[in-house]
Protein backbone atom coordinates (compact mmCIF):
# COMPACT_ATOMS: atom_id res chain seq x y z
CA UNK A 1 0.00 0.00 0.00
CA UNK A 2 3.07 2.27 0.97
CA UNK A 3 4.58 1.64 -2.37
CA UNK A 4 1.76 2.64 -3.85
CA UNK A 5 1.20 5.77 -2.73
CA UNK A 6 4.40 6.52 -2.94
CA UNK A 7 4.17 6.14 -6.90
CA UNK A 8 0.68 7.96 -7.10
CA UNK A 9 2.48 10.84 -5.05
CA UNK A 10 5.30 10.53 -7.49
CA UNK A 11 2.71 10.64 -11.01
CA UNK A 12 0.67 13.01 -9.22
CA UNK A 13 3.50 15.75 -8.88
CA UNK A 14 4.58 15.60 -12.95
CA UNK A 15 0.71 15.80 -13.47
CA UNK A 16 0.50 18.84 -11.31
CA UNK A 17 3.90 20.22 -13.19
CA UNK A 18 2.44 19.71 -16.61
CA UNK A 19 -0.99 21.44 -15.50
CA UNK A 20 1.08 24.56 -14.01
CA UNK A 21 2.93 24.87 -17.03
CA UNK A 22 0.37 25.09 -19.50
CA UNK A 23 -2.05 27.32 -17.66
CA UNK A 24 0.49 29.63 -16.77
CA UNK A 25 1.88 29.96 -20.85
CA UNK A 26 -1.78 29.54 -21.40
CA UNK A 27 -3.07 32.43 -20.07
CA UNK A 28 0.06 34.90 -19.92
CA UNK A 29 -0.49 35.03 -23.67
CA UNK A 30 -3.78 36.43 -23.57
CA UNK A 31 -4.42 39.64 -24.82
CA UNK A 32 -4.39 42.33 -22.37
CA UNK A 33 -1.97 44.43 -19.38
CA UNK A 34 -2.69 42.96 -16.34
CA UNK A 35 -1.09 45.96 -14.87
CA UNK A 36 -3.74 47.87 -16.77
CA UNK A 37 -6.91 45.40 -15.31
CA UNK A 38 -5.92 45.82 -12.07
CA UNK A 39 -5.43 49.53 -12.44
CA UNK A 40 -8.96 50.69 -14.05
CA UNK A 41 -9.32 53.82 -15.48
CA UNK A 42 -7.12 55.77 -13.20
CA UNK A 43 -3.89 54.46 -14.38
CA UNK A 44 -0.90 56.36 -15.09
CA UNK A 45 2.65 55.46 -16.34
CA UNK A 46 4.05 55.64 -13.00
CA UNK A 47 1.69 53.47 -11.16
CA UNK A 48 1.82 50.96 -14.59
CA UNK A 49 5.61 50.75 -13.38
CA UNK A 50 4.97 50.00 -10.23
CA UNK A 51 2.59 47.32 -10.34
CA UNK A 52 4.85 45.81 -12.64
CA UNK A 53 7.47 45.55 -10.88
CA UNK A 54 6.00 44.30 -7.75
CA UNK A 55 4.11 41.21 -9.33
CA UNK A 56 7.48 40.64 -11.34
CA UNK A 57 5.34 41.60 -14.91
CA UNK A 58 8.48 44.02 -15.97
CA UNK A 59 10.45 40.57 -16.38
CA UNK A 60 10.93 38.08 -19.06
CA UNK A 61 8.34 35.72 -19.84
CA UNK A 62 10.82 33.03 -18.43
CA UNK A 63 11.54 34.27 -15.44
CA UNK A 64 7.58 35.03 -14.40
CA UNK A 65 7.24 31.47 -14.62
CA UNK A 66 10.29 30.33 -12.16
CA UNK A 67 8.73 33.21 -9.76
CA UNK A 68 5.36 31.23 -10.30
CA UNK A 69 7.17 27.91 -9.73
CA UNK A 70 8.79 29.20 -6.25
CA UNK A 71 5.26 30.91 -5.30
CA UNK A 72 3.82 27.33 -5.83
CA UNK A 73 6.14 25.02 -4.35
CA UNK A 74 6.13 23.97 -0.66
CA UNK A 75 9.90 24.54 -0.39
CA UNK A 76 10.96 27.94 -1.97
CA UNK A 77 14.06 30.29 -1.92
CA UNK A 78 13.02 34.24 -1.22
CA UNK A 79 15.16 37.63 -1.24
CA UNK A 80 16.03 39.51 1.47
CA UNK A 81 15.69 42.98 -0.76
CA UNK A 82 12.72 44.50 -0.37
CA UNK A 83 11.90 45.58 -3.60
CA UNK A 84 12.21 42.09 -5.44
CA UNK A 85 9.31 40.07 -5.82
CA UNK A 86 10.45 36.93 -4.04
CA UNK A 87 10.97 39.26 -0.97
CA UNK A 88 9.78 36.79 1.69
CA UNK A 89 6.87 39.28 2.22
CA UNK A 90 4.72 38.48 5.56
CA UNK A 91 1.56 39.21 3.85
CA UNK A 92 2.09 37.23 1.09
CA UNK A 93 3.81 33.74 2.82
CA UNK A 94 3.00 31.92 5.24
CA UNK A 95 6.63 30.29 5.64
CA UNK A 96 8.73 28.53 8.50
CA UNK A 97 12.04 29.92 7.48
CA UNK A 98 15.04 26.72 6.98
CA UNK A 99 18.45 28.57 6.28
CA UNK A 100 20.03 31.70 4.88
CA UNK A 101 22.64 32.00 1.97
CA UNK A 102 23.82 35.15 1.59
CA UNK A 103 20.67 37.17 0.32
CA UNK A 104 18.71 34.33 -0.46
CA UNK A 105 16.03 32.52 2.40
CA UNK A 106 15.12 29.20 1.72
CA UNK A 107 11.34 28.36 4.13
CA UNK A 108 8.62 26.11 3.79
CA UNK A 109 5.54 27.43 3.12
CA UNK A 110 2.33 26.80 1.89
CA UNK A 111 1.63 27.37 -1.96
CA UNK A 112 0.68 31.00 -2.79
CA UNK A 113 -1.77 31.20 -5.32
CA UNK A 114 -1.28 35.43 -5.64
CA UNK A 115 -3.91 37.84 -5.50
CA UNK A 116 -7.01 38.51 -7.42
CA UNK A 117 -6.62 41.33 -9.83
CA UNK A 118 -10.04 42.42 -9.02
CA UNK A 119 -11.19 41.62 -5.61
CA UNK A 120 -8.45 44.63 -4.01
CA UNK A 121 -5.07 42.64 -3.16
CA UNK A 122 -7.37 39.44 -1.87
CA UNK A 123 -5.76 36.25 -1.89
CA UNK A 124 -6.93 33.62 -4.47
CA UNK A 125 -6.55 31.14 -1.57
CA UNK A 126 -9.53 33.08 0.33
CA UNK A 127 -11.86 33.26 -2.91
CA UNK A 128 -11.24 29.48 -3.57
CA UNK A 129 -11.50 28.95 0.57
CA UNK A 130 -15.45 30.77 0.17
CA UNK A 131 -16.44 29.11 -2.77
CA UNK A 132 -15.35 25.57 -2.77
CA UNK A 133 -17.38 24.45 0.20
CA UNK A 134 -20.34 25.48 -1.66
CA UNK A 135 -19.80 23.66 -4.69
CA UNK A 136 -18.08 20.54 -2.35
CA UNK A 137 -21.74 20.56 -0.62
CA UNK A 138 -23.55 20.73 -4.17
CA UNK A 139 -21.53 18.17 -5.70
CA UNK A 140 -21.78 15.87 -2.53
CA UNK A 141 -25.17 16.33 -2.54
CA UNK A 142 -26.27 16.11 -6.41
CA UNK A 143 -23.38 12.49 -6.24
CA UNK A 144 -25.92 11.04 -3.40
CA UNK A 145 -29.11 11.80 -5.17
CA UNK A 146 -27.27 10.24 -8.13
CA UNK A 147 -25.92 7.08 -6.47
CA UNK A 148 -29.04 5.95 -4.48
CA UNK A 149 -31.61 6.09 -6.92
CA UNK A 150 -29.18 5.42 -9.70
CA UNK A 151 -27.79 2.07 -7.80
CA UNK A 152 -31.88 1.29 -7.33
CA UNK A 153 -33.37 1.64 -10.18
CA UNK A 154 -30.39 0.10 -12.13
CA UNK A 155 -31.33 -3.01 -9.66
CA UNK A 156 -34.78 -2.74 -10.55
CA UNK A 157 -33.94 -2.22 -13.74
CA UNK A 158 -31.97 -5.45 -14.44
CA UNK A 159 -34.62 -7.35 -12.26
CA UNK A 160 -37.50 -6.56 -14.57
CA UNK A 161 -35.46 -6.79 -17.77
CA UNK A 162 -37.22 -6.01 -20.67
CA UNK A 163 -40.73 -5.63 -19.20
CA UNK A 164 -42.56 -2.17 -19.63
CA UNK A 165 -40.83 -1.14 -16.02
CA UNK A 166 -37.81 -1.82 -17.34
CA UNK A 167 -38.37 -0.16 -20.58
CA UNK A 168 -39.24 2.91 -19.13
CA UNK A 169 -36.29 3.61 -16.72
CA UNK A 170 -34.33 3.61 -19.99
CA UNK A 171 -36.70 5.83 -21.34
CA UNK A 172 -35.96 8.44 -18.76
CA UNK A 173 -32.41 7.47 -17.98
CA UNK A 174 -31.58 8.02 -21.63
CA UNK A 175 -33.20 11.79 -21.70
CA UNK A 176 -31.23 12.53 -19.00
CA UNK A 177 -27.83 11.81 -20.45
CA UNK A 178 -29.40 13.82 -23.26
CA UNK A 179 -30.66 17.20 -21.51
CA UNK A 180 -28.23 19.40 -21.49
CA UNK A 181 -27.34 20.84 -17.75
CA UNK A 182 -28.04 24.49 -18.50
CA UNK A 183 -31.73 23.17 -20.11
CA UNK A 184 -32.62 21.71 -17.09
CA UNK A 185 -31.31 24.33 -14.53
CA UNK A 186 -33.34 27.16 -16.78
CA UNK A 187 -36.12 24.49 -16.62
CA UNK A 188 -36.36 23.56 -13.14
CA UNK A 189 -36.07 27.09 -12.11
CA UNK A 190 -38.87 28.19 -14.08
CA UNK A 191 -41.30 25.38 -13.09
CA UNK A 192 -40.37 24.78 -9.40
CA UNK A 193 -39.05 28.04 -8.53
CA UNK A 194 -41.89 30.15 -9.82
CA UNK A 195 -44.76 28.20 -11.54
CA UNK A 196 -44.94 26.02 -8.71
CA UNK A 197 -43.47 28.32 -6.12
CA UNK A 198 -46.85 28.71 -4.39
CA UNK A 199 -46.66 24.72 -3.64
CA UNK A 200 -43.05 23.97 -3.24
CA UNK A 201 -41.42 27.70 -1.19
CA UNK A 202 -38.60 27.61 -3.49
CA UNK A 203 -36.77 29.99 -5.08
CA UNK A 204 -35.33 30.34 -9.46
CA UNK A 205 -32.16 31.39 -7.91
CA UNK A 206 -29.98 31.64 -4.39
CA UNK A 207 -27.24 30.57 -2.52
CA UNK A 208 -26.71 27.63 0.35
CA UNK A 209 -26.26 31.37 2.93
CA UNK A 210 -28.20 34.33 2.79
CA UNK A 211 -28.91 37.70 4.55
CA UNK A 212 -32.06 37.13 6.86
CA UNK A 213 -35.13 38.87 6.37
CA UNK A 214 -33.98 42.12 7.86
CA UNK A 215 -30.49 41.84 6.69
CA UNK A 216 -28.58 41.43 10.22
CA UNK A 217 -26.85 38.20 9.42
CA UNK A 218 -25.67 35.25 7.08
CA UNK A 219 -28.38 32.22 7.52
CA UNK A 220 -28.02 28.46 5.79
CA UNK A 221 -31.10 28.32 3.34
CA UNK A 222 -31.20 24.46 2.72
CA UNK A 223 -33.98 24.56 0.42
CA UNK A 224 -31.68 26.75 -1.84
CA UNK A 225 -29.59 23.49 -2.22
CA UNK A 226 -32.69 21.40 -3.67
CA UNK A 227 -32.96 22.33 -7.58
CA UNK A 228 -29.34 22.88 -8.28
CA UNK A 229 -28.32 19.20 -6.56
CA UNK A 230 -31.23 17.47 -8.32
CA UNK A 231 -29.99 19.21 -11.66
CA UNK A 232 -26.43 18.50 -11.54
CA UNK A 233 -27.11 15.22 -10.47
CA UNK A 234 -29.94 14.27 -13.54
CA UNK A 235 -26.98 13.21 -15.92
CA UNK A 236 -24.74 10.98 -13.67
CA UNK A 237 -27.98 9.42 -11.89
CA UNK A 238 -28.88 8.37 -15.80
CA UNK A 239 -25.22 7.28 -16.11
CA UNK A 240 -25.02 5.00 -12.68
CA UNK A 241 -28.81 3.31 -13.77
CA UNK A 242 -27.61 2.57 -17.38
CA UNK A 243 -24.06 0.91 -15.79
CA UNK A 244 -25.66 -0.83 -12.86
CA UNK A 245 -28.31 -2.40 -14.65
CA UNK A 246 -25.18 -3.72 -17.53
CA UNK A 247 -23.73 -5.01 -15.09
CA UNK A 248 -26.02 -6.56 -13.19
CA UNK A 249 -27.03 -8.61 -15.93
CA UNK A 250 -23.54 -9.80 -16.84
CA UNK A 251 -23.17 -10.71 -13.14
CA UNK A 252 -26.54 -12.71 -12.83
CA UNK A 253 -25.21 -14.94 -15.78
CA UNK A 254 -21.92 -15.66 -13.58
CA UNK A 255 -21.11 -19.26 -12.17
CA UNK A 256 -21.47 -18.12 -8.59
CA UNK A 257 -24.36 -16.63 -8.92
CA UNK A 258 -26.06 -20.01 -10.57
CA UNK A 259 -23.93 -21.81 -7.51
CA UNK A 260 -25.69 -19.37 -4.97
CA UNK A 261 -29.62 -20.00 -6.59
CA UNK A 262 -28.77 -23.48 -6.26
CA UNK A 263 -27.86 -23.80 -2.69
CA UNK A 264 -31.72 -21.81 -2.04
CA UNK A 265 -30.67 -18.18 -1.20
CA UNK A 266 -33.35 -15.74 -1.98
CA UNK A 267 -33.21 -13.19 -4.93
CA UNK A 268 -32.91 -10.75 -2.18
CA UNK A 269 -29.88 -12.55 -0.55
CA UNK A 270 -27.85 -13.16 -3.64
CA UNK A 271 -28.28 -9.22 -4.52
CA UNK A 272 -27.37 -7.95 -1.68
CA UNK A 273 -24.53 -10.44 -0.45
CA UNK A 274 -23.09 -11.32 -4.06
CA UNK A 275 -24.41 -9.72 -7.11
CA UNK A 276 -24.23 -5.69 -5.95
CA UNK A 277 -20.79 -5.81 -4.65
CA UNK A 278 -19.61 -7.56 -7.98
CA UNK A 279 -21.51 -4.93 -10.38
CA UNK A 280 -20.73 -1.62 -8.48
CA UNK A 281 -16.70 -1.56 -10.51
CA UNK A 282 -17.52 0.07 -13.28
CA UNK A 283 -20.07 2.45 -11.35
CA UNK A 284 -17.78 3.27 -8.68
CA UNK A 285 -15.48 4.35 -11.87
CA UNK A 286 -18.38 6.42 -13.14
CA UNK A 287 -19.51 7.76 -9.98
CA UNK A 288 -15.27 9.13 -9.34
CA UNK A 289 -15.48 10.72 -12.84
CA UNK A 290 -18.87 12.37 -12.61
CA UNK A 291 -18.00 13.55 -8.77
CA UNK A 292 -14.65 15.19 -10.10
CA UNK A 293 -16.25 17.19 -13.22
CA UNK A 294 -19.26 18.26 -10.99
CA UNK A 295 -16.33 20.34 -9.07
CA UNK A 296 -14.98 21.60 -12.28
CA UNK A 297 -18.27 21.66 -14.25
CA UNK A 298 -20.82 23.18 -12.22
CA UNK A 299 -20.54 26.38 -14.07
CA UNK A 300 -23.92 26.46 -15.54
CA UNK A 301 -26.27 24.87 -12.87
CA UNK A 302 -24.47 27.50 -10.34
CA UNK A 303 -24.37 30.74 -12.26
CA UNK A 304 -28.03 30.04 -13.56
CA UNK A 305 -29.09 29.10 -9.64
CA UNK A 306 -27.13 32.06 -8.32
CA UNK A 307 -24.89 29.92 -6.01
CA UNK A 308 -22.04 31.10 -4.83
CA UNK A 309 -19.71 28.39 -5.78
CA UNK A 310 -16.41 27.93 -7.40
CA UNK A 311 -17.99 27.49 -10.62
CA UNK A 312 -20.12 30.98 -10.64
CA UNK A 313 -16.46 32.39 -9.38
CA UNK A 314 -14.76 30.89 -12.74
CA UNK A 315 -17.14 32.62 -14.99
CA UNK A 316 -16.65 36.25 -13.22
CA UNK A 317 -13.12 35.69 -13.00
CA UNK A 318 -13.10 34.95 -17.18
CA UNK A 319 -15.37 38.08 -17.57
CA UNK A 320 -12.69 40.09 -16.01
CA UNK A 321 -9.62 38.10 -17.08
CA UNK A 322 -9.19 37.80 -13.21
CA UNK A 323 -5.93 35.18 -13.99
CA UNK A 324 -4.90 34.57 -10.28
CA UNK A 325 -8.42 33.12 -9.83
CA UNK A 326 -8.69 30.80 -13.04
CA UNK A 327 -5.13 29.79 -12.19
CA UNK A 328 -5.86 28.82 -8.95
CA UNK A 329 -8.96 27.59 -9.76
CA UNK A 330 -8.13 25.05 -12.49
CA UNK A 331 -5.15 23.88 -9.88
CA UNK A 332 -7.08 23.18 -6.77
CA UNK A 333 -9.47 21.10 -9.36
CA UNK A 334 -6.20 19.39 -11.28
CA UNK A 335 -5.27 18.46 -7.57
CA UNK A 336 -8.74 17.34 -6.35
CA UNK A 337 -8.94 14.89 -9.74
CA UNK A 338 -6.04 13.25 -8.41
CA UNK A 339 -6.89 13.23 -5.18
CA UNK A 340 -10.51 11.15 -5.96
CA UNK A 341 -8.46 8.91 -8.50
CA UNK A 342 -6.18 7.60 -5.44
CA UNK A 343 -9.04 7.01 -3.67
CA UNK A 344 -11.43 4.97 -6.02
CA UNK A 345 -8.14 2.99 -6.86
CA UNK A 346 -8.16 2.15 -3.34
CA UNK A 347 -11.70 1.15 -3.08
CA UNK A 348 -11.67 -0.90 -6.24
CA UNK A 349 -9.53 -3.11 -3.67
CA UNK A 350 -12.03 -3.54 -0.91
CA UNK A 351 -14.47 -4.29 -3.70
CA UNK A 352 -12.39 -6.63 -5.74
CA UNK A 353 -9.47 -8.93 -3.95
CA UNK A 354 -8.54 -9.62 -7.24
CA UNK A 355 -7.62 -5.85 -7.92
CA UNK A 356 -3.67 -5.72 -6.89
CA UNK A 357 -2.87 -1.86 -6.25
CA UNK A 358 0.93 -2.89 -7.15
Amino acid sequence: MLRYILNKTFYAILTLFGVITVIFFLFNVLPGDPAQMMLGQNEDSEQIAAVKAKYGFDKPLSTQYLYYLNDLSPISFHSKKAEDYTFLAANKYSALQLFTIRNTVTVIKFPYLRESFTKQGKKVTEVIGETLPNTAILALSAITIAIILGVFLGIISALYKDLWLDKTIQILSTLGMSVPSFFSAILFAWFFGYVLHEYTSLEMTGSLYELDDFGERMQIKWKNLILPAIVLGIRPLAVVIQLMRNSLLEVFNQDFIRTARAKGLSEFQIIKRHAVKNALNPVVTAISGWFASMLAGAVFVEYIFGWNGLGKEIVNALNTLDLPVIMGSVLIIALLFIIINIFVDIIYGWLDPKVKLE
